[in-house]
């Protein structure tokens, strides 16, 4: 383990704080019309098509396949004086550029792939056929179209459910108890960039057998991976961002927390350290799923505290058993999900196109109504 040694917690000065309030009231991939074999590519190529533009992904901060200056068939022919031309997006001539790799058979490769890279790479190969009998030459040209796309792995919200136990559904302590709630999670995985969105509650009458009408408070909410503050700790990398979220949480860091007993009894002062994410063990930026485990491990200590450390029994109680984590796809701003457009990277968060942006971590991306995005991975209309 990493760092101090004491694994990630939620801290008892939260849960106090709440109990107090209520004693008082987380490769590469190519489509075309035709399906090439396995085989090919396995090879890392992707080869073009006279008759439609081939669609590439390519994952942000890693190398693009090799892009093939012919189609399949012509790739088994003896071709006599090729003379290949790549071009790129700003339909500027791509030899000599210090991020392709370009090879003399003609392949091209896009060398740490970056959103601003996607767009139309077209290749121009010229080359003679000569008949047999006359030695009569041939200059034969055709054009290959590949368009070349960033993408990411989608990034996990959390829908959160739980529910709580109260006197009753008007009772002005109800609204104040969501109020409490909302900001102790908020300030529990702050520190994590991570934060609580869409929150909402109603009260309704339950009739059970066996305690006749008893009223529950039904809270749900999203835990958010993008809270404010987490571009600035990305671009504290210099490479991809994703990829560090992800390996931190594979950490045995971020592995599930300790289940508290003793905790509660801790100072004061160890609390006021853990609610401000002070151990310098704990990363930054962690990621979604140590927020999630937070919150599943702050209701179960929760439910500890009301029936243990108050004499009196709080008017709202921790109904067991009823917190729920359900994970919901999310795409950073810029990119969106597709399935008509991108069938062959339908799980892909695609770079948004010209056109269309993206302004958070929503799923799909918009269309620009009047101003119009004329780059990709937009985050606005502007």
């Amino acid at each position: 383990m990493a760092g101090g040694g004491r694994r990630p917690r939620c801290p008892p000065g939260a849960l106090l704080s709440l109990a107090a309030v209520l004693a008082a009231a987380g490769w590469v991939r190519a489509e075309q019309k035709e399906e090439q074999s396995i085989d090919l590519i396995g090879k890392n190529e992707v080869y073009g098509d006279t008759r439609h533009e081939v669609n590439v992904y390519v994952k942000v901060f890693t190398n693009s396949p090799f892009l093939v200056c012919m189609d399949l068939a012509l790739s088994q022919e003896r071709i006599i004086d090729p003379n290949y031309l790549w071009t790129g997006p700003d339909g500027r001539d791509l030899q000599g550029q210090s991020y392709v790799n370009l090879t003399e058979t003609g392949k091209l490769m896009v060398m740490g792939f970056m959103v601003s890279m996607s767009g139309a790479y077209t290749c121009t190969l010229s080359h003679k056929v000569i008949e047999t009998t006359t030695q009569e030459e041939t200059e034969m040209v055709e054009a290959y179209k590949f368009m070349v796309y960033a993408y990411r792995e989608a990034d996990h919200a959390y829908q959160v459910s739980v529910r709580f136990s109260t006197t009753g559904c008007r009772l002005r302590s109800n609204g104040l108890f969501i109020e409490v709630l909302k900001k102790i999670l908020n300030s529990t995985i702050s520190h994590l960039t991570c934060h609580i969105t869409e929150s909402s509650s109603k009260c309704h009458s339950i009739r059970t057998p066996k305690n006749g009408l008893q009223y529950e408070l039904f809270v749900n909410f999203l835990v958010n991976p993008f809270a404010p503050g987490w571009e600035e700790v990305c671009h504290e990398v210099l490479y991809d961002c994703e990829a560090v979220k992800n390996r931190r949480v594979r950490q045995v860091l971020c592995q599930s927390p300790h289940v508290f007993s003793a905790s509660l009894a801790r100072t004061s002062a160890l609390a006021s350290a853990d609610m401000t994410g002070s151990n310098p063990s704990l990363p930054r930026f962690c990621g979604i799923n140590i927020a999630a485990e937070r919150i599943g491990k702050f209701f179960h200590q929760l439910r500890h505290v009301l029936k243990h450390k108050f004499q009196a029994v709080p008017t709202i109680q921790y109904v067991d058993n009823s917190f729920s984590m359900t994970p919901i796809d999310s795409c950073q701003p810029g990119f969106g999900k597709n399935h008509h457009t991108h069938q062959n990277c339908a799980s892909c968060c695609v770079v948004c196109g010209p056109g269309a942006y993206s302004p958070n971590n929503e799923v799909t991306c918009r269309t620009c109504a009047r101003t119009r995005a004329r780059m990709y991975g937009a985050k606005s209309c502007y």
